[in-house]
């Protein structure tokens, strides 16, 4: 029976006085797809910033059993957590490479910088095409790629993604997301929040529904297509009639 590699246990952050999440519990079992829906300024940012230690915050999150509360952001890198954020956050005057190496900082010393990019160029073969390219030139969709490669090229045991379709045309949110799903073969434990519902729970296996900083719904992915908050709320009419 898997485990859990991630836990939290009611978490409560924000910015300055305003308090966003409110008490949140959700866990991740190792190897799993998690995704976290819900409508603009549920705080869905908010959660993976906190968990990433961006964002001060109480509550109890424990990873790999170890307790985060004191653990400094660059020692969660350490630990294998990683964060793709909203703004995907890249060097845009620099090669697509050398952003590529930036992310072998955890693995330093331990293995060759070129095996890294070897497994990343194979899972993201534009990107091999692109090597040479500066960041800033890129398409948005190559741009997200680069993000996701520069996170995993550090084998993270926890990857998470701040909404990785948004911006994207539909084809390259595809294309995305079925990346995600191959991810699931390499034992990556991988939570993501997305406001594309039906995208994040066709590959996730559990899902939960965050709204005003708290989970309002939770449970199996294919569950939660069905349900009929859900497909009201998030998935559309057409959904609803699709699974009518």
């Amino acid at each position: 029976m898997s485990r859990d590699l991630l836990r939290v246990e009611q978490l409560h952050a924000g910015y300055g006085k305003a308090e966003v999440l409110a008490g949140l519990s959700l866990r991740a079992t190792q190897g799993s797809v998690v995704t976290v829906i819900g409508p603009n300024g549920a705080g869905k940012s908010t959660l993976l910033n906190a968990l990433m230690g961006v964002l001060p915050a109480r509550g109890r999150v424990a990873y790999d059993d170890r307790d985060l509360t004191d653990v400094a952001l660059e020692e969660r890198v350490a630990l294998g957590m990683a964060l793709v954020p909203e703004t995907r956050a890249l060097f845009g005057s620099m090669p697509v490479e050398d952003n590529l190496l930036l992310g072998t900082w955890r693995l330093r010393g331990c293995r060759p910088p070129a095996d890294g990019l070897a497994r990343v160029y194979d899972l993201f073969p534009r990107l091999q095409e692109r090597r040479a390219q500066l960041a800033g030139t890129l398409s948005g969709g190559e741009r997200q790629m680069l993000a996701i490669a520069r996170a995993l090229i550090g084998e993270p045991r926890l990857l998470m993604l701040d909404e990785p379709s948004l911006g994207l045309a539909p084809l390259i949110v595809k294309d995305i997301f079925e990346t995600i799903g191959r991810l699931r073969e390499t034992g990556v434990t991988i939570l993501m929040v997305e406001q594309n519902a039906r995208a994040a729970l066709d590959v996730a296996d559990y899902g939960y529904v965050l709204e005003t900083g708290e989970i309002a719904l939770e449970g199996p992915a294919a569950q939660l297509a069905r349900d009929p908050r859900v497909v009201e709320t998030y998935l559309g009419a057409g959904a609803a009639r699709a699974g009518a």
